[in-house]
């Protein structure tokens, strides 16, 4: 049996105290999640107010908001100071913002139009409900069968006929040949090289896939003039109809920062005005001062908590501008000649610059954005790594991605650029890369291989 033994143990533990994680937390929010943030404090805390805008006195205030009342009166009215934030009466901006559509959901109300019969309807969802993310069956009808009692193959098969005549064209395919060749069904007959196109895709894909053009000709009997038109009615299809459906979430981007130049300087200024004016109800906290219930430790914590929301909000603000003054002073040849003046630039540089922690930095410039003349651009794009050049200096990952982009608008449609050739054009440029790098590069800015760039 083991005895009970008393000992004495130093530890030092480094403890985040809820303002700083209440800061950390601002700092890392978009700007529409932040504004959503203070509309939600706004409604839950009683000392938080949304402030009005300007220094307008009471009485002028009050008349102008009875006047728009007048003019307005059959009108929704926006203007409580919960703003966005859910209090009662005032309608949430969240309530009409655009809901997710996915694949299988716009299939189904497709569905809905056809007019079905309730059994034809059940089956037709059963396949829907098997397809994956890129609108494939890659389910056995047998296995599909199985989840429906009593059902023939016959009936299945009608069903997945029917689900493969919905949008988009080529959904429900078994196969990459036959997606496409349901793609190439759904087209009008006099297409030019339909017909050709279509003979490929079902029995000679792996011809073409192997750019055996000699025996394409051989087995359809087709002009080589025809043959390039099937070809390019092929890569025009799309292998995976379903990727595009459901995939894209409208999402507003709101600059966190402006930019303009002002007498050949640029200037950087944040922009505040998308964000709630939120100040401590004065009134409030007087009121509470002068309590001596003994039962307000929930209200005091609703005031320091106010207090801090308005203080962290204001860091926020002078973290946020001091970061993007920084950026633009360190890429001024972006704003000035485009991305292939981008320099490299590391978080670690900036944190040292302004004395601030490296992850300060990264909260800072995480999904912010910066509003210039050359467009909305994220704050991470100025972010790129260091690649060495043949006379000793550096250049940026972005120069390198805008070069690759100038050659290959620039290449010849007949005989384009292979990975290996940029290579070579960049080193002629006295930028050293790998081949491998140059087809990252070229993947990551969507570009398609040689082949399909072939015209």
């Amino acid at each position: 049996m083991s005895n009970a033994v008393l000992g004495l143990r130093l530890k030092q533990q480094l403890t985040l105290t809820p303002r700083l994680q209440q800061s950390v937390k601002l700092l890392q929010l978009s700007a529409l999640e932040c504004v959503q943030e203070l509309h939600q404090a706004i409604a839950q805390n009683p000392f938080l107010e949304e402030s009005a805008e300007g220094a307008e006195s009471p009485d002028s205030r009050a008349e102008r908001e009875e006047a728009a009342d007048d003019s307005s009166r059959a009108d929704l009215d926006f203007s409580s100071s919960g703003g966005g934030g859910g209090g009662d009466g005032t309608p949430d901006w969240t309530e009409w913002t655009a809901s997710p559509s996915t694949l299988h959901d716009s299939l189904r109300e497709q569905l809905l139009l056809l007019g079905l019969t309730e059994r034809d309807h059940v089956l037709a969802n059963l396949i829907i409900d098997a397809l994956d993310d890129d609108g494939f069956l890659r389910l056995p009808l047998e296995d599909v069968a199985a989840l429906a009692p009593g059902a023939g193959p016959g009936e299945i098969e009608t069903a997945l006929r029917i689900v493969q005549t919905l949008e988009p064209n080529g959904i429900a395919a078994r196969d990459l040949a036959e997606c496409l060749a349901l793609q190439l069904e759904a087209m009008d007959r006099n297409t030019p090289g339909r017909d050709i196109a279509l003979d490929v895709v079902q029995s000679r894909l792996s011809m073409m896939a192997a750019r055996d053009n000699t025996r394409l000709l051989d087995a359809l009997g087709c002009s080589e003039g025809e043959l390039r038109l099937a070809m390019e009615l092929i890569r025009s299809l799309d292998p995976r109809p379903g990727s595009k459906v459901g995939t894209f979430e409208p999402r507003a981007i709101v600059p966190d920062v402006i930019v303009r130049k002002e007498k050949k300087r640029w200037v950087v200024t944040v922009n505040s005005a998308i964000y709630p004016r939120i100040r401590v109800n004065q009134q409030y906290a007087d009121y509470f001062r002068q309590a001596r219930d003994g039962e307000t430790a929930l209200l005091a914590q609703h005031l320091q908590e106010a207090r801090w929301l308005v203080r962290n909000l204001e860091q926020r603000f002078l973290t946020i501008q001091r970061v993007a003054e920084a950026v633009v002073t360190r890429q001024r040849n972006f704003f000035e000649y485009g991305d292939l003046a981008m320099r490299p630039l590391t978080l670690r540089e900036i944190a040292d610059e302004l004395r601030l922690h490296e992850s300060t930095v990264s909260r800072a410039t995480s999904h912010k954005f910066m509003a210039t003349p050359r467009g909305v651009v994220a704050f991470k794009r100025f972010f790129s790594r260091q690649l060495a050049t043949t006379s000793g200096g550096s250049c940026s990952a972005t120069a390198i991605r805008a070069l690759l982009r100038e050659f290959i608008a620039a290449e010849d449609r007949r005989n384009p650029l292979s990975d290996v050739q940029l290579t070579e054009l960049l080193a002629d440029r006295g930028v050293k890369v790998a081949r491998r790098t140059v087809t990252k590069y070229r993947r990551s800015m969507q570009l398609p291989a040689v082949d399909f760039r072939r015209a």
